[in-house]
């Protein structure tokens, strides 16, 4: 099977993912590369370091600009606004920037210094993720956060003080000994802050984990499916539209970075233990992921790259689909094709099986999972498995 369709691939949109691995504290829930900070950032030498891993992959870019960049981690807002200056002026000489580029933060309310965030918007920042999680003290502790509810608060009257217009507010739910009260109590603290976007997901205990090791009581799962139903509710009233599974955003505001990934862009990952998936003008895919730990991906003797691997044309299909469908409006037919070089005939089968159980919307213009589709997406997948 061809992955070119028989003409020329279309290279997709690119963006860039810069992790930063340090964190004040380790949460016992949290499965991504971040590490309990020192006494003193390895600033200067991670910065140059980021750039020279950048540098490794400039080949993979073709002329493109980037659309989105995304501070991830850890917790990026631990950086000064001097070293991720020299990072962004760094970037953009090597890789223009899109007239109307999203760059995003995450930060924690524990890290917020107002005369610091005022710093980042001048260097271009423009918007900011803020992993609030819960506004109850209970909660907070129970998930091992470093602030309170009202440390919460703050953290967005000073993003709005700072200039940002633009900000997401990351909530959990299903948390250890929460009623409906208590997660409607946090999206309604939440909405009064005038985010443009709300992340609201359930806490899953995920391995490599103390609470995978340790798991705390959580709600059963009919209460977590009252509290999903009426959370919902609530935001759709408040003028918030879900767009994915656990995204939702003011008209306008659904975070463009995310998108493109949903939509099988490509992206850059620069930054220990990130990862990228890269499309060539041929139409070959490419994914590859960075050194993990912090003092290996410092240390010059060892290659940036951890590993990469070509997806074959038999992944495709489940590698876009993946993504795509968990979009609620789900996308275009074409950008199947655009997105991978096969021809849509290739989901004939799969997709006349996901129809007939009603998991698939049967329009042959657009993909987009049902209502049920989304609700047991892993079943709509299945069907989409090489």
């Amino acid at each position: 099977m061809s992955n070119t369709a028989g003409g020329s691939f279309l290279l997709p949109p690119l963006a860039l993912y810069i992790h930063i691995p340090w964190c004040v504290r380790k949460c016992p829930y949290c499965d991504f590369n971040s590490h309990a900070a020192g006494p003193v950032l390895p600033e200067d030498e991670y910065v140059s370091a980021l750039l020279d891993d950048l540098d490794t992959d400039l080949p993979l870019v073709h002329g493109r600009p980037l659309v989105s960049i995304f501070f991830g981690g850890g917790t990026p807002s631990l950086f000064s606004d001097r070293a991720l200056g020299r990072l962004l002026e760094g970037v953009e000489r090597r890789i223009p920037f899109a007239a109307d580029i999203e760059i995003t933060l995450e930060a924690n309310p524990g890290t917020f210094e107002q005369a610091k965030f005022k710093g980042y918007r001048a260097l271009g920042i423009n918007r900011l993720s803020i992993g609030v999680q819960s506004f109850q003290h209970d909660k907070l502790k129970a998930l091992g956060r470093i602030h309170n509810g009202d440390e919460a608060i703050r953290a967005a009257d000073m993003a709005r003080a700072a200039g940002f217009d633009n900000f997401n507010l990351d909530l959990m739910h299903g948390l250890p000994g929460q009623t409906i009260e208590d997660a409607l109590f946090d999206l309604r603290t939440a909405i009064s802050q005038g985010p443009t976007h709300l992340s609201w997901y359930q806490l899953t205990m995920e391995p490599n984990t103390v609470f995978w090791s340790q798991p705390p009581e959580l709600p059963e799962d009919d209460l977590l499916w009252e509290i999903q139903e009426a959370g919902q509710a609530l935001l759709a009233a408040e003028g918030y539209a879900q767009y994915e599974v656990s995204a939702y955003a003011r008209p306008g505001r659904q975070a463009r970075h995310n998108l493109n990934y949903w939509t099988f862009g490509d992206f850059l990952g620069i930054g220990a233990g990130a990862h990228a998936k890269l499309s060539s003008p041929e139409g070959s895919i490419l994914r590859s992921w960075k050194t993990r730990l912090p003092k290996d991906y410092l240390d010059p003797a060892k290659s940036y790259r951890a590993g990469e691997r070509l997806l074959t044309p038999d992944e495709l299909p489940f590698e876009f689909l993946i993504n795509a469908l968990r979009l609620n409006e789900g996308v275009p037919a074409q950008m199947f094709s655009q997105r991978t070089g096969l021809p849509l005939q290739v989901l004939d089968t799969a997709r006349q099986a996901a129809e007939q159980r009603r998991l698939l919307h049967p329009d042959p213009l657009h993909l987009q999972a049902t209502p049920e589709g989304q609700l047991f997406l892993n079943d709509l997948l299945q069907h989409f498995l090489s």
